[in-house]
């Protein structure tokens, strides 16, 4: 994981620079590896939450 730079531009706000950082952010996928991380998941729960998300992806498709 890398971590986040923004550099403000030339006559940018502050909210301005709060929202490229939230874009980074997003595309990074920080937010959904910190929501992933905030509490312990057994690994057979990993597993079982993997296979789930193969299972719906080959229903899809």
């Amino acid at each position: 994981m890398c971590m986040l730079k923004v550099k403000s531009r030339a006559g940018e706000s502050v909210q301005q620079m709060i929202r490229r950082f939230k874009k980074l952010c997003e595309k990074e996928g920080l937010i959904r590896d910190m929501k992933r991380n905030a509490y312990y998941e057994k690994p057979s729960e990993k597993n079982r939450r993997r296979m789930r998300k193969a299972a719906r992806n080959v229903e899809r498709y």
